[in-house]
């Protein structure tokens, strides 16, 4: 397949092993991309993750928050874990690619790349198994049901850290857009907290030529959307990080008729629990006073998603350095910066210190697109990295 990247020809035995293999790799993470499953429903995946951990030789425990895998691999005398995990569910998306390895599964995609990150962790696994060089435990992490924000907590609550361990935890994400192999490092909020809100706005329907005899929720919500912007344009620090989107909009059927009802749904985006705090208290605030201005009424609920990924600052440096002694100076992004996504590892790292990092996937469409690719050149070297890591966190001299 000549999976290659310029400027990142094998250095050393870590890379030049993980080369050697590429194409099995590349095979693994094709296949995973064939029959994609969607969040609770990882089975097929799982079990071919826990029979790969197995044959290289791993401690595997399947079933952990669901179809969640652990495996561990215990070495030396080393009293220390580290923890490294890689989210394997998909997305309810039809794939556009046309690939010759395109999903297999009607309306079900990997658009965000987690059969990727599933067969990097892999590729690591077999490497630190058959070569690596180190003392302590490793315990590598294979989340499900990461697109709707509900595996890491299920795995948590089932024990995850009790029973096995880690001093630190770390996961990663491809992100398009940034040069295919280039790795990028952020301290502190890395990723935002995300709510969401169903907003139901109740008026009185009536005819569309008489709009004095009904109560028009329509404008009411019109007028609450457009308001929606002060709150970050008012409400919040203008140094600090907000957004708000109304995703969805719905009321009535014709166009000579009010409707009773119009039902909005939003997200809501934060890198700062205290912010996060407002823009929950204005959304509320503010849908009920544009409707009472109308003379109508809102209800809304308001369910608060995961929280802000905050990478600590120790764990951060450390894998940036290992990151700068194994690399070239042009494959660490500088001055990376926060994204405004969200991913579930927030509670992972709520629970433990760790960091979450990001590798280029290359010029490709954007996360959650049908015609998203995962860019298969990127699984050495994100390899490569978690074997060194591993070796550096967990290094043979710890007695």
């Amino acid at each position: 397949m000549n999976i290659h990247i310029d400027g990142a020809r094998p250095r050393d035995s870590a890379e030049r092993t993980i080369f050697a293999s590429i194409d099995e790799f590349v095979a693994i993470r094709r296949e995973l991309h064939q029959y994609p499953e969607l969040s609770f429903q990882e089975r097929r995946t799982s079990g071919i993750v826990a029979k790969y951990l197995l044959s290289y030789g791993y401690e595997v425990s399947e079933g952990v928050g669901g179809h969640g895998v652990v495996a561990t691999l215990r070495r030396g005398q080393g009293g220390r874990s580290i923890g490294i995990r890689a989210d394997i569910d998909a997305l309810p998306i039809e794939e556009a690619t046309n690939l010759p390895y395109a999903s297999r599964n009607p309306g079900v995609m990997h658009a965000c790349g987690h059969d990727g990150h599933t067969t990097i962790l892999l590729a690591a696994a077999r490497y630190l198994a058959e070569h690596g060089k180190f003392s302590g435990t490793l315990t590598l992490i294979f989340q499900p049901a990461e697109e709707v924000g509900a595996g890491a907590r299920k795995m948590i609550d089932d024990g995850l850290f009790e029973r096995f361990p880690v001093d630190a935890v770390f996961g990663l994400h491809n992100w398009p857009g940034v040069a295919a192999g280039q790795f990028g490092f952020v301290e502190g909020p890395a990723m935002a907290s995300v709510d969401q809100a169903l907003i139901r706005i109740v008026g009185r329907g009536g005819h569309g030529a008489a709009p004095h005899e009904a109560v028009d929720p329509v404008l009411a919500s019109a007028s609450f959307i457009t308001a929606l912007q002060s709150i970050v344009a008012r409400n919040v620090d203008p140094l600090e990080m907000a957004v708000l989107t109304v995703g969805s909009i719905h009321g009535g059927s014709a166009s000579n008729v009010i409707p009773e009802s119009v039902e909005l749904k939003l997200t809501a985006r934060a890198y700062s629990p205290a912010i996060r705090d407002k823009l929950e208290e204005r959304v509320l605030a503010l849908a009920k006073a544009h409707a009472d201005s109308f003379g109508a009424y809102a209800q809304v609920n308001y369910r608060r998603g995961f929280p802000p990924v905050v990478n600590h600052v120790d764990e951060t440096r450390f894998v940036r350095r290992v990151a700068e002694e194994n690399f070239s100076a042009d494959q660490i992004v500088q001055n990376f910066r926060p994204r405004t996504a969200s991913e579930d590892f927030a509670f992972m790292l709520e629970a433990r210190p760790g960091s979450y990092l990001f590798v280029g996937n290359g010029e490709s469409a954007p996360l959650h697109s049908p015609h998203y690719d995962f860019n298969d050149e990127i699984i050495a070297p994100a390899a490569r990295l978690w074997a060194r890591l591993a070796e550096t966190f967990l290094p043979e001299q710890s007695i």
